[in-house]
Formats: structure tokens, C-alpha cells, sequence
């Protein structure tokens, strides 16, 4: 609706068809706050509360726009996404979440990116899908990481409601005293198993981890993929290479169909309990080359647990770019280029792409912000450092305080004492003056900083700044920094 949408204070609710009853299927916080609720008459709703923003619901429109969710979650974060209707995606992150500092910076890293595009969220990790889809609901606020341990212990006060039971069993099991999950896991089996079925005690054994949960991730139609069934289970890491070099040579002759590379290849292990081992690599170009994307997913094979054994595998390639050849050296007096793609490769699949990377210039004169991070392989900028005056190979972050004896306002320490140890300085060479960016800070409009060469009786170098002029307090505080080292 872009302009015209209610604003977040607005009472909004969805409403759809029950049979032939119009009910309530989804409120806004604003409409909860107001006493609104799921399943309630939309008669009532609009007699409750006044200026009651009411909209009929689609359900088609609503899981396409799910589905596309998942693709783009399933892209950036994990080859295991899979759309729980009507409201909710599920995630496997084992395995992935070391790769953005660990399952609470990951979920953050989520809230950012979906409330950029004006999308709230709210998302739990657990040990279990069924816990994580009761917490989320229930708990996160907006994000929640519960560890191992505590899992019962969670689950045990959380309500009834949040179990993913069917419609019709909550309410009857309130009428029985049933309030808290924690209720229904102490009480005996067989009498909730006579009564109600046996759903009750799967979605418990569920949600505590005490039985699998069959998981069936999304593959969209158009991304490039392979599989392959086995009459028998395997399991030995010789055989699982093997076939992973079929599968590869498969994809690839798809790619070229195509005229694509990969960049993104999600391997994908089914289990004969149901569960699903993954592994994901990436390359920094698009490949199509059979070796080198083999040797990527084979050398995280020993991160996988066959468990009983395989009985089916998938090979995607999730993101896949237009795939352009360069013609090689004719060598008549033309550079030979290095290709070190296959390295980089190799080291960011086991460290983890944004562990590796190189440091590029930018257009700053402060020197904390005149230099960024960069993909290995990222094109030029264009821009370069100061060559006028030269800059430390270390650089601390953030500059470290130390005490000194100088003249001011314009003479280099004589002494300075850093880390505990008082170092006598033989050479200097300064000052070389930088003042703040007043653009971009107002705080900076009268800042200075003078920065100083130095080097030490032991022949070791230094670069230390004064925060000011050395006469003006406005224009810093005068204290001696150490920020850089030189080779």
C-alpha cells in the first residue's frame, strides 16, 4: 500500500471465511492490545473496537509472498529452509551459523536485513523445530537463543497453544485444566492417546527432541539441480565422494546447458531417520569446472554424520551467475595473470568467507576510516593511499593512550611510556596535521589531530598523535595516543 498503509498504531485485522462464519484469521498488536484475537467473529471485532481497519485475506498471495521469503533466506543464510503455513519459515542452521559469528549475531543479522525491506520478524534458535516454532511465538522478543540444557525447562511454562496443535484440541483441553505444555508432558499417555489421538504425544516427543521431525526443504524450479536415489543406504566417505563427483559432473553439464557457473552449491544428504546433513560452498566466480567444485564439497565431507546410512543425494546450485571465458594469454609479449580464485576458494570454504578478505582504500583523510574490507577478488577502486606522508603496516584500533613527556605545542615526546615500558625516542619526524571530518560529525567541526614519526633508542618505529593543537582544548584533549607501528 507504500503511502497509504495504517500506520503501527492502527487497529488492523485480516478477515477470511470460516465455513460460512467471517472470522478473524490474523490482528495486528495494535488490534491485540484492543482486546482482538484470532478466530473471533468479525461482527464482534468491528463492534469492539472503533476505527477498525479490516481487510478480506488472501491466502494465495500471502504463501507466494512466503515462498519467496524462504528463496531469499534460503540463499543467504541456509540450504535448509522450508515455509510452515501460514505464517512462519523454519531453518536448519547447523552447521552455518559460525559463518556470521555464531546463531545470536545470525538472528540479528535476520532482524536487520527483513526490517530494511519493512518486514518485521520475530525468530528463535533451539534444539528442535517444534521449540523454536513455540518459542518464536511465544518468547523471542525479537530474537531468542536457548541453549541445550534449558530446553525442557523453556517448553515446560510456555501455553498449550503453542504446541502446533490442530484447531479444535486447545480449546478442549483447556476445558480438561490443561494450561502449560509442562501439564500435558507429565500427564500419562494413554489417556490423552484414548481421548485425543496420537497427535498429542508426537508434537511433544517433537518439540523436547525426543523424536525427528521429517524436514522437506524448498528447491525452486528454476535453480539448477541433481539428485540421485540409492537402492541401498551408503555411508563409507569413499563412496559418498564418488558419487559427489557424479552429481557434480551432472550439474555442471546443466550449467552449461545454460551457460552458467555456480557460485553458491548446496550439498544436501537424506537420511534414513529422516534426518538431513548439509553443506554449503561457495566460489568467488562463477565455476563450472567439475575438479574444482568436487574438491570443495568433498573436503567437508568429514563434517558429515551418515548416521545409518544415505539413501538419497542433491547437489543445487543455488546461486549461479552467467558464466563470460577469458581467452588466455596468446604469448606474444602479453602478461600471464595469476588465477588464484581456486585458492581463495579453498580458504574461505574453511575459514569462512567474511574471514577472508583484503583491505582497500578509502577517501578519508582520518586513517581509522580510510581503509575498508573488500572481497579478495573485488575490482580496483581507483583510489590509493596518501604517498605525501607514509603510513604504519599496523594500525591499532582503537589507538592506544600513553603517557609522555613533550614540548608544546609543536615538539615530538622526548619519552613515551606505552604498555608499561618507557621508551626514549631518538628520531621524530612530524607534525603532519589531519582535521576531523566536520561533514560528517558535527562534534568534529574544531578537532585536530598531529600526528608524529618516531623511532626508539632499540630502532623500533612508531607513529603517535596529540588529540588538539597542543594549545586549545577545544580542538581535543590533548592526550597522546599511540596508533600505529611501522615494519
Amino acid at each position: 500500500m507504500g503511502a497509504n498503509a495504517p500506520s503501527l498504531d492502527t487497529p488492523l485485522v485480516l478477515i477470511g471465511h470460516e465455513g460460512r462464519r467471517r472470522v478473524v484469521l490474523a490482528a495486528d498488536q495494535a488490534a491485540r492490545r484492543a482486546g482482538l484475537s484470532v478466530g473471533m467473529p468479525a461482527t464482534k471485532a468491528q463492534a469492539l473496537v472503533e476505527g477498525l481497519v479490516i481487510f478480506d485475506a488472501d491466502p494465495e498471495a500471502d504463501s507466494v509472498a512466503l515462498h519467496k521469503l524462504a528463496v531469499w533466506m534460503q540463499r543467504h543464510y541456509s540450504p535448509l529452509v522450508t515455509v510452515y503455513h501460514p505464517d512462519g519459515l523454519v531453518l536448519d542452521i547447523t552447521g552455518v551459523a559460525h559463518l556470521f559469528g555464531g546463531e545470536d549475531a545470525m538472528l540479528k543479522e535476520m532482524i536487520r536485513k527483513l526490517a530494511a525491506v519493512g518486514c518485521g520478524a520475530r525468530l528463535a534458535a533451539a534444539p528442535s523445530y517444534g521449540a523454536a516454532h513455540a518459542l518464536a511465538r511465544c518468547v523471542a522478543n525479537p530474537t531468542l537463543v536457548l541453549e541445550d540444557g534449558k530446553l525442557a525447562t523453556a517448553l515446560d511454562l510456555l501455553p498449550i497453544t503453542a504446541l502446533r496443535l490442530t484447531a479444535e484440541l486447545p480449546p478442549a483441553l483447556k476445558k480438561m485444566g490443561f494450561e502449560r505444555i509442562g501439564e500435558l508432558n507429565s500427564t500419562p499417555r494413554a489417556p490423552l492417546a484414548l481421548r485425543f489421538g496420537s497427535v498429542i504425544g508426537i508434537r511433544l516427543d517433537q518439540a523436547y527432541g525426543r523424536a525427528s521431525e521429517p524436514f522437506d526443504p524448498i528447491i525452486p524450479p528454476e535453480v539448477p539441480h541433481v539428485r540421485r536415489n540409492f537402492a541401498e543406504p551408503i555411508g563409507a566417505p569413499e563412496t559418498i565422494a564418488r558419487y559427489v563427483g557424479v552429481l557434480v559432473e551432472q550439474l555442471c553439464a546443466e550449467l552449461e546447458v545454460k551457460g552458467l557457473g555456480a557460485r553458491k552449491l548446496d550439498l544436501l544428504f537424506y537420511r534414513v531417520d529422516n534426518r538431513i546433513e548439509a553443506v554449503r560452498v561457495g566460489t568467488s566466480r562463477p565455476v563450472r569446472e567439475v575438479r574444482r567444485l568436487t574438491k570443495l564439497l568433498c573436503d567437508q565431507i568429514e563434517k558429515i554424520d551418515p548416521g545409518f546410512g544415505i539413501e538419497t543425494m542433491t547437489v543445487t546450485a543455488f546461486v549461479a551467475e552467467p558464466l563470460v571465458y577469458r581467452a588466455a594469454a596468446s604469448g606474444l609479449g602479453e602478461p600471464k595473470v595469476e588465477d588464484v580464485s581456486a585458492l581463495i576458494d579453498t580458504l574461505s570454504n574453511r575459514i569462512g568467507e567474511s574471514q577472508l578478505y583484503r583491505l582497500a582504500p578509502v577517501e578519508s583523510e582520518i586513517p581509522e576510516r580510510a581503509v575498508k574490507r573488500v572481497a579478495p577478488l573485488a575490482p580496483a577502486g581507483g583510489q590509493s593511499w596518501p604517498a605525501h606522508w607514509p603510513r604504519p603496516s599496523r594500525l591499532l584500533d582503537p589507538p592506544e593512550h600513553i603517557e609522555t613527556v613533550a614540548l608544546l605545542p609543536d615538539h615530538p615526546p622526548a619519552a613515551f611510556t606505552w604498555r608499561g615500558l618507557r621508551r626514549r625516542v631518538a628520531r621524530a619526524d612530524g607534525p603532519e596535521r589531519i582535521f576531523g571530518e566536520w561533514w560528517k560529525h558535527e562534534a568534529e567541526l574544531a578537532a585536530v589531530r598531529d600526528y608524529f614519526q618516531v623511532e626508539d633508542e632499540a630502532g623500533e618505529r612508531y607513529w603517535l598523535f596529540r588529540a588538539g593543537d597542543g594549545e586549545d582544548l577545544k580542538t581535543g584533549s590533548q592526550k597522546w595516543f599511540l596508533h600505529g607501528v611501522f615494519a
